[in-house]
């Protein structure tokens, strides 16, 4: 084990982590700023979507920042995990602590300026849980990006909740499908998305 001296970082939902070569790790995560604030004071809570860079051989650390915007409780293809990634979606966290929109981050733009390369935001009174990646299909050729984001948002004017999802390679991460709800799904629900063949798969035969 070693251990890399860096200025703090708190770091609550990462994204994803891997390793470049055989010298370098690379962790993509929001770093909780004022984090002291975080059971009384949430609105003055605001998360930085950072990429580190560690190398092993000489120690260096770099931090990048990949957005200004207050983003977190991000999710990536599933089928990443672990390995060099280019896209997440991440909620907006405005005002905290609710989620007011979906923020899509290009990670190959680091160092470059603001990595958002979509957004969609849920308009006035309406407020979302964590997005949640859903690939479109099985293949390996598909593209990283090929796929939706779903989740669930709440409009606090009607009361009304709904089950949205969006095309995740348009700019403006278009609707596909909304569907509206029985009953409110309440702020908070932490969601996992599972095919058929997953649920099945848990079964005992």
């Amino acid at each position: 084990m070693r251990w890399f001296e860096v200025p703090g970082f708190n770091l609550m939902h990462a994204l994803n982590a891997w390793e470049e070569g055989e010298d370098t790790i690379v962790l993509v995560a929001p770093n909780v700023l004022s984090i002291e604030h975080a059971l009384e004071r949430m609105e003055l809570v605001h998360s930085s979507v950072e990429m580190v860079c560690i190398e092993l051989q000489s120690g260096a650390i770099s931090r990048t920042p990949l957005s200004a915007e207050n983003l977190d409780f991000g999710v990536i293809h599933p089928g990443y995990v672990g390995r060099k990634n280019r896209f997440a979606y991440l909620g907006v966290g405005d005002p905290m602590p609710k989620i007011s929109g979906v923020r899509k981050l290009d990670f190959s733009l680091c160092g470059r300026g603001d990595c958002v390369v979509a957004a969609r935001d849920f308009g006035f009174g309406c407020f979302g849980g964590e997005p949640f990646f859903v690939p479109a299909g099985r293949s390996r050729g598909e593209e990283e990006d090929d796929g939706y984001v779903v989740l669930y948002v709440h409009n606090e004017n009607n009361r009304e909740s709904n089950f949205i999802i969006m095309d995740a390679r348009s700019p403006q991460l278009d609707l596909v499908a909304e569907v509206i709800l029985p009953s409110r799904v309440p702020y908070g629900f932490h969601d996992l998305f599972l095919t058929q063949d997953e649920i099945t798969a848990q079964r005992p035969r």
